[in-house]
């Protein structure tokens, strides 16, 4: 009995699985086989942003990549902002089919004030996270036919300097690092020696770390590429080199830039680092940035907005915390806090209708007041008026008599006249 439980706890897993023996094949060893059958079907996508200085070749590289040529117009120096451009393509090789979105950071580092210029690409990279999030809630969702846009890699392109990194490079970087697996390549590498471009390397590591800039890091977790990533991590960052004019080398034609003082190959390792590049970026580690952008800077961005939301899978006492607990817990706060408003608002009208009464009451005081103001002006002024006419009215009467006493003074006057020349005329004829 001991043997057979010895035999049985020999077979456990570490979760507790029993792990048994097949008697044959099955067939489910096919697994993987049918997952690439099925996502060759399906296709795959990948998302890169291009973030550099106008002039640093970053249309230049992503043709030279792809070994095609993208649709773009060269940008000017004179963009009073940084806007970003994004373009998607449908390409294809084999029988695998790519739909690869590029994204540009078109003004980036013309300004005078450079203080806001990594906002932008921040506020990008937020939208299409928050885009694929909305998907993810919907109640009738469509991941498997959804065309994903968040963004995979992200090439920063630094100015061939041979100094240090400016300050809007580790600003930016610093910004982006929790958001997007960060590549730093030296853009157009061809402009300094070998020896400058070895303590420059250096000397960007240097900042990096100094300044707490997590950047990619080839993963060296899975055996068959431990070695090669590991190799390629110490490389970092890529001293790189653009074209798609071929040059004729010997017996074979090969991309190259053409100099008075010689010719750069653009795929000799011994001249820059775009072979490891493309290398690293996809024939090697594609997919593992597609899982980090998903697994790492999705779920992070993910957290942070499913907790300012409310929602967490654990209760104050540190035991689980199911959606629709949390729904109604979420729920229950809301409404109280929509009650709480409610009485905020109930007492701030009481309070304003209070003090609308108010002004009322004393708006109709001050006009009951001047009505009696005046009321008695008008009363005032009547009698005026009246004792004026009554004075008036009195010298109209005495003018009158007046008047009339004058006329008969006058008859008087004229019949006593009258009489004396009657007198007169018959004295006159006796």
């Amino acid at each position: 009995m001991d043997e057979v439980m010895r035999v049985l706890a020999a077979n456990l897993t570490g979760d507790g699985v029993r792990a048994v023996p097949l008697a044959g094949h099955v067939g489910f060893d096919s697994m993987p086989d049918q997952l690439v059958n099925k996502s060759v079907n399906r296709g795959f996508c990948f998302n890169i942003l291009c973030v550099g200085e106008t002039g640093l070749g970053k249309s230049t590289l992503m043709d030279t990549l792809f070994n095609t040529k993208f649709e773009g117009e060269p940008t000017q120096h004179n963009q009073p902002g940084v806007t970003l451009k994004s373009n998607t393509y449908e390409l294809q090789e084999s029988n695998v089919r790519l739909k690869l979105t590029v994204v540009n950071t078109v003004g980036f580092g013309d300004q005078i004030n450079k203080e806001d210029s990594y906002k932008s690409i921040v506020e990008f990279i937020d939208t299409q996270f928050e885009a694929y999030l909305q998907e993810e809630l919907k109640i009738k969702r469509t991941l498997h036919s959804y065309h994903d846009t968040r963004i995979h890699a992200c090439l920063y392109f630094i100015a061939p300097t041979g100094h240090s990194l400016k300050s809007l490079d580790l600003v930016t970087m610093k910004k982006l690092d929790s958001k997007v697996n960060i590549v730093p390549i030296i853009a157009k590498s061809d402009a300094i020696s070998k020896s400058e471009l070895a303590k420059f390397k250096i000397k960007i590591t240097s900042e990096l770390v100094s300044n707490g800039v997590q950047i990619y890091q080839f993963p060296t977790d899975d055996e068959s590429v431990a070695e090669i990533n590991s190799t390629m991590n110490s490389h970092l960052p890529f001293a790189v080199v653009g074209s798609t004019e071929e040059v004729k080398i010997g017996n074979k034609m090969v991309k190259a830039r053409q100099y008075p003082w010689g010719t750069v190959q653009v795929e000799n390792e011994n001249h820059c680092d775009f072979v490891k590049l493309r290398e690293m970026l996809i024939r090697v580690n594609m997919e593992d940035l597609r899982e980090q952008t998903h697994t790492r800077h999705y779920e992070l961005y993910r957290r942070c907005k499913l907790e300012e939301m409310g929602f967490k899978d654990t209760d104050p006492d540190s035991k689980p915390f199911s959606l629709q607990e949390t729904y109604e817990a979420k729920r229950n706060e809301f409404m109280g806090e929509l009650q709480k408003k409610e009485e905020e608002m109930r007492q701030m009208f009481v309070q304003r209708v209070k003090e609308k009464e108010a002004e009322l009451k004393e708006a109709e005081k001050e006009l009951h007041e001047k009505f009696d103001r005046l009321k008695k002006l008008h009363q005032d002024e009547k009698k005026k008026l009246e004792e004026k006419k009554k004075s008036l009215d009195d010298e109209v009467n005495t003018f009158k008599q007046k008047k009339t006493a004058a006329e008969l003074l006058q008859n008087q006057a004229q019949q006593a006249g009258g009489s004396t020349t009657l007198k007169r005329d018959k004295e006159r004829k006796n």
